[in-house]
């Protein structure tokens, strides 16, 4: 008998499922919207409006930019014991490391920009007594006070995953070194545990930048604080869009660079 009498027969190849007609109606509702948008868009587009608010965007984009690069930093360095307390042994440092990011994972940021901005001006006198006025009379700063605890709750969970993913077998290979544990834990646990936590991080800055929206609202003039003085000067939407543009620029340039710094951390990984 032949090879070819004895090869299996191919299976015939599955149908390919038919779109339903409720989805193609979805979608071409959706479609004939952004079109509609688009179209009603470029016939009201008024230039003007650039060449008016164009340095106050600009300003105002500046204003988000630092505060979410400043707040993302203190945070960072806010998380790292909150994650070893999360981690540790000790029952008091656990609770205290669970009660922080329990809090401020679990209530809304906008209050807790309240609850800094006009809570913490009740206690001025104490303020003043320790010296630390100068800090929470001003917006900027209460809103940097917030976001950098908020996003310290979640940056201490990002890390202490990423740290718990590394395998046991780095720490055990680094004693049979004779490595003092600090050593083990910053010099090789630490660099995988970064490769690990680099995209959720990357995706808590996202959320950062469109979430420090929210400062324009206790008088921060960051982009969304100039956009609102601009809207209420013109009653233009065309505000609203620019502002969107600018934010969708910016959490894309971030994409980018998290790509390139992933793609030149992984390279020795790749084949």
């Amino acid at each position: 008998m032949s090879e070819a009498t004895l090869a299996p027969e191919k299976a015939p190849p599955a149908p390919r499922a038919k779109p339903k007609l409720g989805g193609i109606i979805a979608i071409s509702v959706w479609i004939a919207v952004a079109v509609a948008f688009l179209i009603y868009f470029i016939q009201a587009f008024d230039v003007t409006l650039i060449e008016r608010f164009g340095a106050d965007y600009l300003s105002g984009l500046w204003i988000t930019v630092s505060l979410v690069t400043v707040s993302f930093v203190c945070g960072a360095v806010i998380s790292l014991p909150i994650a070893l307390g999360r981690m540790s042994t000790n029952p008091v440092s656990r609770s205290a490391s669970f009660a922080f990011v329990y809090f401020y994972r679990g209530t809304p940021l906008i209050a807790q920009i309240f609850l800094v901005y006009y809570g913490f001006g009740q206690f001025r006198g104490f303020f003043e007594t320790i010296g630390l006025w100068w800090f929470f009379r001003e917006a900027w700063y209460c809103g940097l006070f917030a976001l950098a605890m908020n996003t310290a709750a979640y940056q201490a969970e990002i890390l202490r995953g990423a740290i718990q993913s590394v395998p046991k077998g780095q720490w055990e290979g680094g004693r049979s070194l004779g490595l003092p544990r600090g050593v083990i834990f910053f010099k090789v646990v630490m660099p995988q545990a970064m490769i690990v936590a680099l995209r959720p991080y990357a995706n808590e800055i996202i959320l950062m930048i469109k979430a420090s929206a929210i400062v324009a609202i206790i008088t921060v003039y960051d982009l969304f604080g100039e956009t609102r003085q601009a809207y209420s000067r013109t009653y233009d939407f065309q505000t609203y869009v620019w502002a969107a543009i600018l934010y969708l620029a910016l959490v894309e340039a971030l994409r980018h660079a998290t790509n390139w710094a992933e793609g030149r951390l992984t390279r020795h990984l790749k084949r």
